[in-house]
């Protein structure tokens, strides 16, 4: 196997003068309340190379709070609104201009198929998949994209692949885990890793569970682009922590975030006779079974469940209290964390995935066995009981430690710079 070398070996410099490359976006479903992270990306790439045509595969079915996610909303193109003729019609059109290609994309997908088999991800799902990348093709071709970018290693990049097959630009891919790294093989990351220009982990954790499943001479591809904040966290006035006892929690109510350990840990305090309030903001598939905890527990009067909220009335909220709480099992690197320290708020969580890269006990926070409600109510004490001053203190480390990693600015500035690099390795091909 060959020695691996660094991506941007052997890549021409840039002219100065050179036109920016145009990019295109693909999410699997965009825009969300929970990925304002991909909006700031986009935007901090436009805010340097100009426009970024944006495309899903689907709308979010749930209504959108924030103004600036409804914009993004206007600006994006789902494929699949186009229904099934659309599909069909894009279908045979690729199949008529491209037949070579398509016959390779139709190989493709049966191969692709048969390593998802056994998660549901079978042949015939695939060969939606190749409809939808033939619609993108097309809308790749009229928006001239000289590079596509993938969020989330999943169905978008398994159409990213495709239409790549087909004829389309090159493709990078940003995964987030922990779903691909959760089926790795399902998902064909080895494959998707291969066939792209280069790859991103939003953390060191998450470059690590790449190199596991792809082969040594692909490591070089595998890069890292923190998500990034905008000035609206990064250069927020600073506010001292309340003294009132008040815990935030801003999560998605699904199983993989551990809100029933929040609600057991606080049902443990209460009986302990701590006072304190905790506010959660977030819906999802276990509300009615948190709700349910909530009232067997008696704590009706302590925990309010306020559903999801918009970026301004988040920050505000934040603010509001002494320090955030997420007792997630399972992560990428979360955002709503980068997003409480920059406010200067302590983070109490857990010791998972890329979580440790930002959260350092003592410092800025506190880190704490996933499960544990007995370590995770000890740190809520702790954060309830410590003066505001020490909170003060934790919040302004945290905060310049974000402002150090996850500027949006700065890290769309590197993922321009990779896709630059590739295209000049790399150049689109002739669609033929």
């Amino acid at each position: 196997m060959n020695e691996p070398q660094a991506i941007e070996a052997d890549a021409p410099a840039a002219a100065p003068d050179a036109a920016p490359p145009r990019v295109a976006y693909l999410v699997n479903t965009y825009p969300t309340t929970s990925g304002s992270f991909i909006r700031r990306e986009i935007r901090g790439l436009e805010a340097q190379a100009g426009p970024v045509s944006r495309f899903t595969l689907r709308r979010w079915s749930t209504p959108l709070v924030d103004p600036d996610d409804r914009d993004e909303d206007l600006k994006t193109r789902a494929v699949l609104e186009q229904g099934a003729l659309g599909l069909a019609k894009a279908l045979a059109r690729s199949a008529f201009t491209r037949p070579g290609r398509f016959v390779r994309a139709l190989r493709q997908a049966a191969a692709l198929g048969s390593r998802g088999r056994s998660s549901g991800q079978g042949t015939l799902r695939h060969l939606i998949y190749v409809a939808e990348a033939c619609v993108l093709v097309d809308w790749l071709d009229e928006a001239r994209a000289d590079h596509v970018h993938a969020h989330f290693g999943t169905n978008s990049t398994t159409v990213a692949l495709l239409c790549r097959t087909l004829g389309g630009p090159p493709y990078s891919f940003t995964a987030h885990g922990p779903e691909e790294f959760d089926k790795p093989h399902a998902l064909a990351l080895d494959l998707k890793v291969k066939g792209s220009a280069f790859a991103v982990a939003v953390s060191e954790f998450g470059r690590s569970q790449l190199s596991r499943w792809v082969d040594y001479d692909q490591w070089p591809k595998l890069q890292i682009v923190h998500c990034g904040l905008d000035p609206t966290f990064l250069h927020a006035e600073p506010t001292p922590p309340p003294a009132a006892r008040r815990l935030i929690c801003v999560a998605r109510l699904a199983e993989q975030k551990g809100l029933p350990i929040l609600i057991e840990a606080a049902g443990r305090l209460k009986a302990q006779g701590v006072d304190f309030e905790l506010t959660i903001v977030g819906d999802g598939p276990l509300r009615g079974e948190i709700e349910a905890l909530i009232a067997r527990l008696g704590l009706g009067d302590a925990v309010r469940l306020l559903g999801w909220k918009g970026g301004p009335e988040v920050k505000d909220l934040i603010q509001n209290h002494r320090a955030m709480v997420l007792p997630s099992f399972a992560e990428g690197l979360p955002v709503v964390i980068m997003e409480a320290l920059a406010l200067g708020r302590p983070v109490i969580t857990t010791w998972v995935a890329g979580i440790p890269e930002l959260v350092r006990p003592g410092e800025n926070g506190w880190l704490v066995p996933p499960s544990s409600v007995d370590a995770l109510a000890e740190a809520m004490r702790e954060a309830l009981d410590a003066p505001v001053e020490t909170l003060g203190a934790m919040g302004r480390r945290g905060a310049a430690r974000i402002r150090e990693r996850h500027d949006a600015i700065t890290e769309s500035a590197k993922l321009l710079d990779r896709i630059r690099a590739s295209l000049a390795r790399e150049p689109r091909p002739d669609g033929a």
